[in-house]
């Protein structure tokens, strides 16, 4: 059809829209005639806008003409019912609104098309209603576009695909999963070359990244939305700011204002940044607030599915007054009655603070409310941070990914595992994505010589050999119990082993992870989905419970919960510190006055560093000689920072450290003192042989050994275990640990363990911004001082060594004595 030919069908959207007292926003009429048009691209809008009619809606369009057309014109059939549209999504809950939001629009515009959605958690029935008798439109995720494609019959399915549709892509960028879905998009675009491709991203920094690693030409459009999202951010302050902070001392306290908070809104949710967070602010609330008990959930991703739907439709049904959540709650669901949002903590990053405050205010033109709820004093700097960010636009980047072979390797026994592919043709996709656009016929050449022969090492074990090249040339997986078990390993979401969570005379709670429980004996009680539990056994990776009328226990802990300070936020934040410490504190924001003591108390013991000044503390105590130093520039660049500079002054000294760090900055605490003449040698904080001194400061050898756990994992090297027949970790560890000392010892060059000393360097390190740190330091002033006691700077940092080292109640009665003595002049 001519674009002209669906102005009538653009009035009936319009009118649609106008019945329901809605405007139609530019971006959405530009989305809906690009579309229209057979146009590429990609829509950036902020959170809560309409991005999802935007997009969907010209679809709704095509299919009115098109029924039109059948039913008006002889002679003209009506199309063949298949699959036109994919709609991929990152979670399994967003697929689920997703789903609801395009059938009920779908209903009250006539449309015919079925709406379907195939994601993990869908029944047997389902994926086969889906498989007889595609709809129209599939919903789904990127581990499950995987999945089809190892099915024989999936060029059918995709046969009729007219476009593709990739929702939150900023939360895919930069990730493995959104290797994945580039992976899938090429592949179905060489299946069908007309294909139409659309993201939609909410907040991201390099939008012009972001449409190359979508896979989108050069051609294709960038549609931005011209809506300023109005977010009122409240921090709330404590009555008195200690002098001294610690990592959690505040936020507890502020526990009776957040009841007051959640009381006055129609409902909330307050965001934590861990699940163990979620877990111990549920029972704080309940302790302090008894009347929320019935109003109150909690929502984490290790909760089981039954119990988040319940969550997610209570919200939208607005029957809970308040959800504490993580960041499974962060993307697009979308829950109209939520009037307020609380973040404990600092979010570390713009972007994810923005895509928070959306949550509430999730209409168009309607404003977002959010508290900022400090868990120590110099956070409250990063609500002032988050706030001059988000005024200035400054949102995060997303890097591409370059050349992870093991989701290539992963990719191809996908593909060789339903119809198989010819490994040129698949050499010219990959050569067509941004990721691999540098990839060589050599290392695509390793990458299948890997997985038909297993390489030098493994050519003499069957088990490695697991995909076979037939005579006319096409890679394929004919064994089906190979099959089998790569469908069940598909997927690049990694974690520690996760046990089901059941009632010993009941259903299953939830999951957690293999290395909380074996810190537990029966008996013990612990604290998960809001209730104390006594562990009674662990059988077949099953952890049985029983109710316990205990009110103290063990809060359950999962890894993943470490966030890192972005590079924006540690930049306002050092901007900050250099305005006040030359301010004259006339004209300042509360959350600045409030801090004033603070940092008044930080310049009298030794001094408020400035932008560009690199502040280090030698303090001595009974525990030795503690060296802090303050680049303030996150968690992620000290832990590699702090290494570094413990090795090189290991090359000038005979001395050994131990090592803490925070957001601030980290301490190298030693039985001798560093002489202060060292720390301004030019070879400390040189960026010369950057990567080989890391490498020697973090024993590389044993980090990239236990990174090597997830590229094995990924690639297929390791299986994970049947069905209630997983593997346990530390059998997992054992397996990937022993491949690895085989291949550094007698294939050293194999091309998976250098991926795994590459993405060690690059994403745990991260030495890029690591020497964009150095660069700063030796470009500016290093200040030093010798306070005789610790400072408002340094007291945190040696808090969270202790904190690793001490149970909770030893460390609160070190901390009481020592803060004594602190705080007397």
């Amino acid at each position: 059809m001519h674009p002209n030919d669906y102005k009538p069908y653009l009035k009936i959207l319009e009118n649609w829209f106008h019945q329901r007292g809605w405007k139609v926003f530019d971006f959405q009429r530009s989305c809906w005639n690009a579309v229209l048009l057979g146009r590429d691209g990609l829509l950036n809008a902020p959170t809560g806008s309409g991005k999802t009619l935007a997009m969907w809606l010209p679809y709704a369009a095509k299919a009115l003409a098109e029924e039109a057309i059948s039913s008006g014109a002889k002679g003209t059939s009506r199309p063949k019912p298949g699959l036109r549209l994919l709609w991929i999504t990152p979670l399994r809950a967003l697929a689920r609104d997703t789903e609801l939001a395009l059938q009920k629009s779908a209903e009250e515009l006539g449309v015919s098309w079925k709406i379907g959605r195939r994601t993990g958690d869908s029944s047997a029935a389902d994926k086969a209603r889906i498989r007889k008798s595609p709809p129209e439109v599939l919903i789904t995720t990127p581990e499950t576009l995987h999945l089809l494609l190892t099915q024989a019959d999936y060029p059918t399915l995709f046969r009729q695909l007219d476009g593709i549709i990739v929702d939150e892509w900023h939360e895919l960028m930069g990730t493995k999963r959104g290797v994945q879905t580039e992976l899938a998009i090429a592949h179905l675009r060489a299946l069908r070359p007309q294909l139409q491709l659309w993201g939609i991203s909410a907040t991201i920094g390099n939008m012009q990244e972001a449409t190359k690693a979508l896979g989108l030409h050069p051609e294709a459009i960038t549609i931005k939305a011209d809506i300023h999202k109005k977010i009122e951010v409240h921090t709330l302050l404590p009555d008195h700011i200690d002098q001294f902070p610690w990592a959690g001392h505040i936020g507890l306290k502020l526990a009776p204002r957040i009841a007051e908070i959640v009381r006055g809104s129609t409902s909330t949710l307050l965001f934590t940044n861990t699940r163990s967070m979620t877990e111990i602010w549920y029972q704080h609330l309940l302790d302090v607030a008894p009347d929320l008990a019935g109003r109150m959930a909690i929502h984490h991703s290790s909760l089981n599915d039954e119990l988040r739907s319940w969550v997610e439709q209570s919200l939208h049904a607005g029957e809970l007054q308040l959800v504490i959540c993580t960041s499974s709650l962060d993307l697009g669901v979308d829950f109209a009655p939520v009037e307020t949002v609380i973040q404990v903590g600092s979010p570390k990053g713009v972007a994810r603070f923005m895509q928070r405050a959306g949550r509430s205010g999730h209409q168009p033109g309607a404003t977002s409310t959010i508290y900022f709820v400090p868990t120590h004093a110099l956070e409250i700097l990063d609500s002032v941070a988050l706030q001059r960010a988000m005024h200035s636009g400054q949102i995060e980047n997303r890097e591409a990914l370059h050349k992870p072979l093991d989701v290539l390797v992963q990719f191809v026994c996908t593909l060789a595992t339903g119809v198989g592919c010819r490994p040129d043709e698949l050499f010219t996709q990959l050569q067509s994505t941004y990721t691999y656009r540098e990839i060589t016929r050599e290392e695509f050449h390793w990458v299948v010589e890997f997985l038909t022969s297993g390489g030098t090492v493994l050519q003499h074990y069957e088990e490695y050999t697991r995909v076979h090249k037939t005579d006319n040339g096409i890679l394929h997986i004919a064994d089906r119990r190979s099959a089998m078990r790569h469908r069940l390993s598909i997927g690049t979401i990694l974690s520690d082993t996760n046990l089901s969570v059941r009632f010993v005379k009941g259903g299953r709670i939830g999951s957690v992870e293999e290395s909380f429980i074996a810190r537990l004996k029966p008996g013990d009680v612990f604290l998960f989905a809001g209730r104390y539990l006594e562990f009674v056994r662990l059988k077949d990776l099953t952890v049985y419970v029983r109710k316990s009328a205990a009110t103290k226990g063990a809060v359950s802990r999962w890894m993943g919960g470490r966030m890192q300070l972005s590079s924006q936020l540690a930049h306002h934040i050092r901007v900050l510190l250099q305005e006040l410490a030359h301010n004259d504190h006339g004209l300042l924001a509360p959350e600045l006055q409030a801090m004033l003591p603070l940092l008044h108390k930080q310049a009298e013991r030794s001094h408020l560093p400035t932008e560009h000044e690199l502040l280090i503390e030698q303090i001595r105590t009974r525990e030795g000689w503690h060296h802090f130093i303050f680049p303030i520039d996150g968690r992620a660049v000290h832990e590699g920072l702090s290494s570094l500079i413990a090795w090189r002054i290991g090359q000038k000294m005979p001395i050994s450290f131990s090592i803490a760090m925070n957001d601030y900055g980290f301490e190298l605490l030693s039985d001798q003192p560093v002489p202060l003449d060292l720390f301004r040698d030019p070879y400390l904080f040189s960026t010369d042989n950057l990567e080989d001194d890391i490498r020697a400061g973090i024993n590389a050898s044993e980090m990239a050994k236990r990174h090597f756990r997830e590229v094995a994992r990924i690639s297929g090297l390791i299986f994970q275990g049947y069905p209630g027949k997983m593997l346990q970790n530390r059998h997992l560890q054992a397996n990937s640990g022993l491949l690895f000392d085989v291949f550094e010892k007698y294939e050293p060059d194999n091309r998976l363990i250098g991926q795994s000393y590459t993405e060690v360097m690059q994403n745990h390190v991260e030495t890029q911004r690591l020497g964009r740190t150095l660069n700063r330091i030796r470009s500016g002033v290093i200040v030093i001082t010798c306070p005789d006691r610790f400072t408002p700077f340094s007291f945190p940092i040696m808090v969270d060594r202790l904190r690793s080292k001490l149970s909770s109640e030893k460390l609160e009665d070190r901390i009481r004595k020592m803060y004594a003595k602190l705080t007397v002049d």
